[in-house]
């Protein structure tokens, strides 16, 4: 049996990304986890990213990323949050939203025919401040774009617009 160090030491290991390789037999099997954040201003607007990378590469979208294995929700959601929006909020300050189910027909490097299915827990942050340090890795551009705008702009992902339904 692992000692509490020896466990610790595999759970630091496993919250690493896969290597590549690895990674694409993963979602060629299995769906993934991932968090969304939709981000309110005091005017209610929510912030969308123009997505760089595939799936969803092309449209206006909601900041989020995937949960790594070993790794707790709140330990994800500051992770996630730090690289979305350069700066890290609590899953405990956000508003659980719902689970939501995304399928694309491609996987992160736009293979066709090589699909990906996420699991998506979908939070509501409240921003104080619009002047969020984003960064360009996943998004960029950004905007604030009211409930209205979203539901009408077709550049809007439709898994995000899904969000501003009902």
């Amino acid at each position: 049996m692992p000692t509490e160090t020896a466990r610790r030491k595999l759970a630091i290991v496993a919250r690493e990304p896969l290597p590549e390789n690895l990674f694409r037999s993963v979602v060629a099997h299995a769906p993934l986890v991932a968090i969304d954040l939709v981000v309110q201003d005091r005017q209610r607007r929510v912030l969308l990213g123009w997505r760089r990378n595939p799936p969803a590469r092309g449209y206006w979208f909601v900041p989020g990323g995937r949960v790594r294995k070993d790794e707790t929700l709140a330990e994800a959601f500051a992770r996630i949050s730090t690289a979305e929006l350069g700066e890290t909020f609590q899953l405990e300050h956000s508003i659980f939203m719902g689970i939501y189910q995304h399928f694309y027909s491609e996987n992160f490097r736009g293979e066709a025919r090589a699909s990906t299915h996420y699991i998506t827990l979908a939070h509501k942050l409240l921003a104080n401040d619009t002047c969020l340090p984003l960064p360009d890795e996943q998004h960029s551009r950004y905007r604030w774009a009211s409930r209205t705008d979203i539901e009408c702009d077709l550049l809007v992902h439709p898994y995000a617009r899904a969000y501003f339904r009902g």
